[in-house]
């Protein structure tokens, strides 16, 4: 297996575990702090407009949606103008969230980068920001495009 992508591996995997035992802790699923970030920037985001901010479909966004309205931190309602339109709403106990949550991950962020100096996190999360740019471009490359081809 090629070295990157065996250690980006293990680490991705590390940090999701992470991440999922600490938004667990506030009564989330991994992805649902996402979700709700989305809207606390700007609440009553319809599913879809949540997914693309999310890059994820929106039969996943509806998904979260459902759970997280049965937990009591969304509502669901039609919009005023375009009736075919569903947007999501924060409700107080999805906005009491935003606080702890946000701390949490600045902490995890605080402690897993902890051995880096300034210098290497600024390193890193720019190399990060270039392997991102590459592979969601290489998400919208036709596969027969993104890799060289094998005599």
């Amino acid at each position: 297996m090629p070295e990157f992508l065996d250690l980006h591996g293990r680490t991705s995997k590390a940090v999701r575990a992470v991440a999922e035992a600490a938004v667990r802790r506030h009564g989330l699923h991994l992805g649902q702090d996402h979700l709700l970030a989305v809207l606390w920037q700007e609440d009553g985001r319809t599913p879809g407009e949540v997914a693309a901010a999310l890059n994820v479909t929106t039969a996943n966004v509806v998904k979260a949606a459902t759970r997280m309205t049965a937990a009591g931190l969304l509502t669901r309602r039609r919009d005023d103008r375009d009736n075919r339109l569903v947007r999501l709403w924060l409700t107080d106990a999805g906005r009491a969230l935003q606080e702890p949550v946000e701390r949490e991950r600045r902490l995890i962020e605080e402690s897993i980068t902890a051995d880096l100096s300034p210098a290497e996190r600024e390193q890193l999360m720019s190399a990060l920001t270039k392997i991102h740019r590459s592979a969601t471009a290489m998400l919208t490359t036709p596969a027969d495009q993104s890799t060289p081809a094998t005599p």
